[in-house]
């Protein structure tokens, strides 16, 4: 077999082997410094820096300070397990990162001394000759010094799929200007994969000095948005903190007054700051967030800061790239054509799709192919007709010129030669002699393949007598076969993601380094519908108000750079708008990381791009974003409802702390009985939140309003009216049993089992806001029916157990008594689920008119 003759290569010694060791010692190794990485240490650090977790660490000192050891311990007890939890997810997610970023760094063939060695990619130096063949994986930008036929895939850095033409340089430099994309550069870049041909290439840049690398730098150089969850819970705690202090310092005075001394002021003081410290909050928003993380695990997605999953709920706008993310990264034959103007459509990328009409078009362009091809449009046409060269052999290959965009394989079988050729439509028609009317005729056809989105290519075929070869490939008489139209075809779950995210009220915006028509064509098939597409140049001549005027209506960017997706991102923030950013290449890294919500993805994904995000889907399967997207509203509505149940439960337990002051009743509740409340049962109780699944609207609502505080004002007064009737119907036990006359110690354990009871219950007023008793009652929970047999063991054993008795305080109970504390409960729970019922009505309408909703997520800001 003959080919085209190769040039000799300029520079055949390359590096010695010490001046590239000297090099390496002075310019250091070819490789992106790893920021992102964190180490247990600094695992335990940002998490010993959440405001809840530092409340909960706080509590336990004072506790200490004040001689309750007990509770001091227990205290300790929960912030280990808060901080286990966190740093186990953590660390797990590192350990995935580390061993994809392990399987990325590529290696390097290069010529030193005069010798071609295989080195590890990091040891690539800049001056080293590297050899690049298909296959191969770019070490370093590089200047190419030789090349024959050359076609790297660069979408890594500009997002289009599409390979891109290499020639030598001609006395060109590299500089930080140079950009990858377009044809017939003579630069190489790190990161880029070789898809044909091959060369020679002097590497100018390696590490943080290349493409990759410089954009690296600029994410380093970003902010990563603060949480909106943690800046909520730090104006909670300070309202707690303020409020309980003004409360205690109240209560310590009054009692001085009016009770006989400061002494028993001070232990008041301590027992109603224990009731109203709210020591459930870090655990529970420790363990939703941690769960949240586990629950999404299982779903092949990875959450590096657990808090950007509750975040995704709120998102507004949904900006997406293209390749890799919403289409697979791949081509598929999409039309087939025929000289006399027949099209098919292949439905599969299997050769039984091919009619026989079309079989001899398919033959011809899987014969001008490579064989071994890294092509993805080569590979896609040998899926379709991969038995073309049977029997056949390779005589000569024709490849690109930058004269002629096409290339030519000649092929002898059983004695008979031919010449397929596939190329540039206007390049297969200069071959063929096609002009005049044919000639028009072939290129409306082709102008409609693009308007699709489509990749065009022109085949031809000639006879070959056996004589000698040509030297050019135009000086064989082709025949006219037929086009071949390619696309990077839709990832079949994203249409639905699309439609789920639309209806709840997320904008989906398609960002891509793609042609316009491209663009068009593959958010249609998504469903994104756009009334306009803005291409990148138009993009540069609109200022930041006009630009987010712009994304305000349906909308798709094509031909856009890195730092113009950059630019949209910041734009959509500054209007209001909650971010969440999906990307995969090293072009998309700045976006991830100032948007508010990084998603990256984590099968073809780059390092840079894993460690900007928030979020690494596993699998780059796009419908996992909107799993994610009602997993984080789920924890939100789940959240609110446990904070609400602990505001509720605080009123009636600092309730019976106060009453001993107004009624003159002996001091019921002692700090050992607080603690184990609000350390033991409540928080257990709120763990059932957690597990509950999400309300049936939760997809049809629009997202909420950023700046709504975790527990607004609707909130507050539902939880206060739940605490108060809560603590109206463990008062009127107490004042009840204690006219009839019951000694205290059976008072104290009647009080207890009282407010035990009504706690439970409002575990099942707080379990939905928008379904009936009925379904609060029966609908599946197994952490509930954990919690109600952990709550009936506690109580049975604190009755029974002498030690425990006797700890608390507690005297014997009789059925009479504990059918009072469940009338107290039962009571509690009708009376509040009466009170739903003008929530439940505004829930169900918003439910029923989900058009509504979408629209109200839109608004004109």
């Amino acid at each position: 077999m003959s080919t085209d003759p190769q040039p000799a290569p300029m520079f055949p010694n390359g590096l010695s082997a010490a001046e590239a060791v000297r090099r390496l010692q002075t310019e250091g190794f070819n490789e992106l410094p790893q920021a992102g990485s964190r180490s247990i240490l600094r695992l335990v650090a940002d998490v010993l820096k959440e405001p809840m977790l530092l409340l909960l660490l706080g509590g336990a000192g004072i506790y200490l300070a004040l001689g309750d050891t007990a509770e001091a311990i227990l205290l300790g007890v929960f912030a280990s397990a808060s901080v286990f939890i966190t740093i186990v997810q953590e660390a797990r997610t590192e350990r995935v990162l580390e061993s994809l970023r392990d399987l990325s760094s590529p290696r390097a063939l290069v010529i030193r001394d005069g010798e071609r060695i295989r080195i590890a990619g990091r040891e690539v130096v800049r001056g080293d000759l590297i050899v690049l063949s298909e296959g191969d994986r770019v070490a370093a930008d590089a200047v190419l010094r030789d090349c024959d036929d050359l076609l790297t895939d660069e979408s890594l850095l500009t997002g289009e799929s599409v390979p891109v033409r290499k020639r030598p340089a001609a006395g060109e430099a590299m500089d930080a200007a140079t950009v990858a994309g377009g044809d017939d550069q003579p630069f190489v870049f790190s990161g880029s994969l070789v898809v044909r041909g091959g060369g020679l290439a002097e590497v100018m840049a390696t590490g943080p000095h290349t493409a990759i690398g410089r954009i690296g730098q600029s994410v380093t150089a970003l902010e990563t948005e603060t949480p909106r969850l943690r800046q909520q819970t730090r104006r909670l705690v300070v309202a707690f903190a303020i409020g309980g202090a003004i409360v205690v310092a109240i209560t310590v005075v009054l009692y001085a007054m009016y009770r006989g001394g400061w002494l028993e002021g001070i232990l008041a003081g301590i027992a109603l700051g224990m009731s109203m410290l709210p020591e459930e909050f870090p655990v529970v928003l420790t363990v939703f967030l941690a769960m949240g993380a586990w629950r999404i695990s299982q779903a092949r997605v990875l959450t590096r800061r657990a808090s950007a999953i509750e975040s995704l709920g709120a998102a507004t706008v949904l900006c997406s790239d293209k390749t890799g993310t919403l289409t697979q990264n791949r081509m598929m034959v999409a039309r087939l054509v025929l000289p006399d103007g027949g099209v098919l459509q292949p439905a599969t990328a299997t050769p039984e799709a091919i009619a026989p009409p079309f079989r001899d078009l398919v033959a011809t362009a899987v014969l001008a192919c490579d064989p071994q091809s890294h092509d993805p449009m080569e590979k896609a046409l040998h899926a379709l007709g991969a038995d073309a060269t049977a029997g056949a052999t390779l005589q000569r290959r024709y490849g690109l010129r930058p004269d002629l965009l096409a290339m030519t394989n000649v092929w002898s079988r059983d004695g008979a030669g031919v010449a397929a050729a596939k190329g540039a439509p206007e390049a297969i028609a200069k071959l063929c002699g096609v002009d005049g009317g044919a000639l028009a005729a072939l290129q409306a056809r082709v102008e409609t393949l693009a308007a699709e989105g489509l990749r065009v290519l022109g085949v031809a075929e000639a006879s070959w007598s056996g004589e000698a070869l040509p030297d050019a490939q135009q000086d064989f008489a082709f025949s006219f076969r037929g086009l071949v139209g390619f696309a990077d075809p839709l990832r079949p779950e994203v249409k639905d993601a699309v439609a789920e995210c639309r209806a709840a009220g997320v904008r989906v915006i398609m960002i891509t380094g793609d042609y316009p028509a491209t663009a068009t064509a593959i958010a249609r098939q998504a469903g994104i519908d756009p009334e306009r597409v803005i291409a990148g140049p138009e993009l540069a001549d609109l200022d930041d108000d006009a630009l987010a005027l712009a994304a305000r209506a349906p909308t798709a960017f094509a031909r856009i750079m890195p730092e113009q997706k950059l630019r949209i991102v910041t734009a959509l923030k500054a209007d209001g708008e909650i971010v969440a950013m999906t990307g995969d290449g090293v072009n998309d890294a700045p976006s991830l990381k100032a948007a508010h919500i990084g998603i990256a993805m984590g099968g073809r994904g780059t390092d840079v791009a894993r460690e900007a995000s928030a979020i690494v889907l596993l699998d780059d399967d796009f419908g996992s974003i909107v799993k994610a997207i009602r997993l984080g509203r789920r924890i939100y509505d789940n959240l609110r409802k446990a904070m609400s149940f602990i505001l509720a439960v605080h009123f009636p337990i600092a309730g019976l702390a106060l009453l001993p002051l107004v009624t003159g009743l002996p001091l019921l509740l002692g700090p050992v009985h607080i603690a184990f409340l609000e350390m033991i049962i409540d928080p257990v109780c709120s763990l059932v939140f957690e597990a509950e699944t999400e309300e049936s609207d939760i997809m049809r609502r629009p997202p909420r309003d950023p700046q709504e505080p975790l527990l607004p004002r609707p909130l507050v007064l539902w939880g206060a009216l739940q605490g108060i009737l809560a603590m109206l119907a463990t008062g009127g036990v107490l004042l009840l049993a204690h006219r009839n006359g019951m000694p205290d110690d059976e008072l104290r354990a009647l009080v207890f089992f009282s407010l035990v009871s009504v706690i439970v219950s409002l575990i099942f007023v707080n379990r939905s806001f928008s379904s009936s008793l009925r379904e609060a009652l029966l609908r599946p929970n197994r952490m509930l029916l954990l919690v109600i047999g952990f709550v009936v063991a506690v109580l049975a054993t604190s009755l029974t157990l002498p030690a425990a008795a006797a700890l608390f305080r507690f005297g014997p109970l009789h059925a009479d008594d504990l059918a009072l504390t469940a009338a107290a409960a039962i009571t509690t729970l009708i009376m509040l689920e009466l009170s739903k019922f003008p929530l439940r009505a505004a829930l169900s309408r918003r439910a029923d008119k989900p058009d509504q909703v979408v629209k109200a997520a839109s608004p004109a800001r």
